[in-house]
């Protein structure tokens, strides 16, 4: 889970990266175009500088891992991390099971 909560939704941050795209050609720079849209959106020029990032990522157009991919690379990793917990779990049981059992067969 995300630990910052997410003030803009989806729809938003869309609209203002298109913004930035579309608009950067009538401002000297991309950045120039990044302050002003922020600024009417009410959010920090930085994190939408990050969201046109992404999605340039995501659209293939600049070097990095997608979203999508992100995502399920984090989930396996997850999911990994469970099964290793797991296994531990079960092979001090089976541990413990077979103490228990030598113990019992050892006692008059």
């Amino acid at each position: 889970m995300s630990k910052t909560t997410n003030k803009f939704s989806p729809e938003v941050r869309e609209r203002a990266v298109r913004m930035v795209l579309d608009h950067q050609g009538q401002h000297e720079s991309r950045w120039a175009a990044i302050v002003s849209i922020s600024a009417k959106i009410g959010c920090a020029a930085q994190t939408l500088n990050e969201w046109v990032k992404k999605a340039e990522v995501d659209g293939g157009q600049r070097a990095g891992v997608p979203t999508e991919m992100a995502e399920k690379l984090k989930a396996l990793e997850r999911e990994n991390r469970e099964l290793r917990q797991a296994n531990e779990i079960l092979r001090k049981a089976s541990a413990y099971f077979a103490q228990a059992e030598l113990d019992r067969r050892f006692k008059p």
